[in-house]
């Protein structure tokens, strides 16, 4: 009979690590066990498992002036980390396997007009994703999101919920995965991937919203423009080789 142990513990007596650097070593999303993803920290796997970790990529700072920093996000880092360790407040968020543009606002005054621009939907929020099957044609999606923030977040659509459009538009297609650019005129929590799943087109990488397992969320934030700046994040890696 195969002997099973607790995925964090075995990835702890690898790499000569406390249980608690293992299970948050799981938690982001960067150990893998023989092509996939390890998704729960306290999971059973074979004794003999061998893993491998992501590396995680720098911050880097795309620019910075007496208002505002604009930084690169990596896969797998919290917006809140980069917050904490660049000591500014953040304007905008991005999910932990998301990438590209994160802001952080360096004045009170700044801070008011952003905010004012982001709820009048004066924001411009573009990004790319790689999505499952194939999207050929351009669509706005208009449907109302409901977001339940107890625990994990998560959201849905509902007629409850409050207004979120969102616009695609086709980029590549590679077999049954596209590649997409999305605009979103709103900002609710997980819009971009809700929206995606309501269209049968999941964002690869995204298991909590319906799409298959693969080494990150395929969601990258290219570009912001607010208040007369304009910030991009190039594409990662793997989104133009893919």
């Amino acid at each position: 009979m195969t002997k099973k142990e607790k995925a964090y513990k075995l990835l702890a007596l690898q790499e000569g690590i406390s249980n608690r650097a293992a299970k948050d070593l799981i938690d982001r999303g960067v150990v893998f066990s023989g092509n996939k993803k390890v998704q729960i920290a306290r999971g059973e796997l074979d004794i003999k498992s061998k893993f491998k970790i992501q590396k995680i990529q720098k911050i880097k700072k795309i620019f910075e002036d007496e208002n505002i920093i604009a930084v690169d996000k990596p896969a797998f880092l919290n917006s809140d980390e980069i917050s904490k360790k660049l000591g500014y407040p953040l304007l905008n968020r991005l999910d932990k396997e998301t990438s590209g543009v994160l802001l952080l606002v360096k004045n009170e005054e700044f801070q008011k007009k952003a905010i004012k621009e982001y709820k009048e939907h004066r924001v411009l929020k573009e990004y790319i994703a790689w999505v499952e099957g194939r999207v050929v044609d351009e669509m706005e999606i208009n449907k109302p999101i409901l977001s339940i923030k107890k625990g994990k977040a998560y959201s849905k659509i509902s007629k409850d919920g409050k207004e979120a459009i969102t616009f695609i538009k086709p980029l590549m297609i590679e077999g049954n995965k596209s590649k997409i650019k999305v605009i979103i005129k709103t900002g609710r929590t997980h819009q971009v991937r809700v929206h995606l799943k309501s269209i049968a087109h999941s964002i690869v990488g995204d298991v909590q919203y319906g799409g298959k397992p693969f080494k990150r969320v395929m969601l990258h934030s290219y570009k912001t423009e607010l208040l007369g700046y304009s910030f991009i994040s190039e594409e990662p890696k793997e989104f133009i080789i893919f």
